[in-house]
């Protein structure tokens, strides 16, 4: 397994991280199972997890911490805060009030006295960056988290939260956690070379673009109705451009030899500002599968001829689950009132 440095942290970290997200109530309900999971890729030399405390509504973190122990050493450790964790109007976000709590959720179901990697799940529009930033750092002060960092962010939000650290002397975000793969280039344009200017690591999710690019889904090809992905992702799943780019990507992988899967993963990890790729396999076949592919490079024939498919830079389709910023997301926002429209 490739070992890579995260950011300019000095963590040192594989080039897969093992994701967590499908543990449990979410896609595999056997702890044991998952727990083998972990296990077999800590032995596979996968040194880092990544979870969040919103995946399986705590269930999660808590198979993560029954696995580790014993081997919490071994392991780089990062989980997420920010999603909604219950009733009530301050169980989410990136408030003080809400880290502050959450944090002791995470430590205690993870059974850990620290995490390595802290990050705000998705961006926070009604939080000042400030405040969110003063609470991870004390957290980092009280030994209890090592770095921070964010998941989903714009480009402009990175800047700005690097802004906000060096004016206020307040901990740096360290990494970043976009999407990322072969159908969805559009970090390329900004949010990669920023992490690069900072000197942020990149973890980034859904490689295999949210199984897309497993080669289960295919034109014409009808899914089964109870496939939990298709009710999940129904549109992103069988968006026709998107099926497309699969058909040519296949292509490409039968002719160099290769699974899909492993092309898709070795392109991932292929980018220079991308530390690792975050694999979330829900059967021990799956995990076994990835592993397989973990030493495959490509080399320029082959990436340019993906180039050609989905061009550097660019997501194949508006579908893509990622960060939908309020000022696209909500009318009021690009919208003047019919008063004052009709007015001038």
């Amino acid at each position: 397994m490739r070992m890579r440095k995260l950011g300019q942290t000095g963590i040192e970290v594989s080039a897969y991280c093992l994701g967590t997200m499908v543990f449990g109530k979410m896609g595999n309900p056997d702890h044991g199972d998952c727990v083998d999971m972990i296990h077999r890729a800590l032995d596979a030399g996968i040194n880092v997890i990544d979870t969040a405390d919103v995946y399986g509504y705590s269930e999660t973190e808590e198979i993560v911490g029954k696995a580790l122990k014993g081997r919490r050493d071994e392991v780089v450790l990062a989980t997420k805060f920010n999603g909604p964790m219950g009733d009530g109007p301050n169980r989410s976000g990136s408030s003080r009030r809400w880290i502050i709590q959450a944090v002791e959720g995470s430590l205690k179901r993870l059974q850990t006295d620290y995490i390595d990697l802290y990050q705000i799940h998705h961006p926070d529009p009604h939080t000042d960056i400030e405040e969110t930033l003063s609470a991870l750092t004390d957290l980092v002060h009280a030994g209890k988290v090592r770095a921070i960092g964010s998941s989903n962010l714009p480009a402009s939000e990175i800047v700005e939260a690097q802004w906000v650290s060096q004016q206020r002397g307040l901990h740096r975000l360290r990494a970043e956690q976009p999407t990322y793969s072969m159908l969805n280039r559009g970090i390329e344009r900004e949010v990669l070379p920023t992490c690069r200017r900072y000197g942020l690591g990149v973890l980034v999710w859904s490689p295999l673009a949210m199984g897309l690019l497993t080669g289960r889904y295919r034109k014409n090809t009808p899914q089964q109705p109870d496939n939990p992905r298709m009710r999940w992702v129904p549109k992103h799943l069988t968006d026709e451009r998107k099926l497309d780019a699969v058909e040519q990507l296949l292509t490409i992988a039968e002719e160099a030899g290769h699974p899909l899967t492993h092309l898709a993963m070795a392109f991932a990890i292929s980018h220079p500002d991308v530390t690792a790729a975050i694999i979330g396999p829900r059967t021990m076949d799956q995990l076994n599968n990835l592993l397989a592919g973990s030493t495959l490079s490509l080399g320029d024939d082959i990436l340019d001829k993906i180039d050609t498919v989905v061009p550097p830079g660019t997501d194949i389709s508006p579908l893509d689950v990622s960060y939908n910023p309020l000022s696209v997301a909500l009318t009021d926002l690009r919208r003047r009132p019919p008063y004052e429209r009709a007015a001038a």
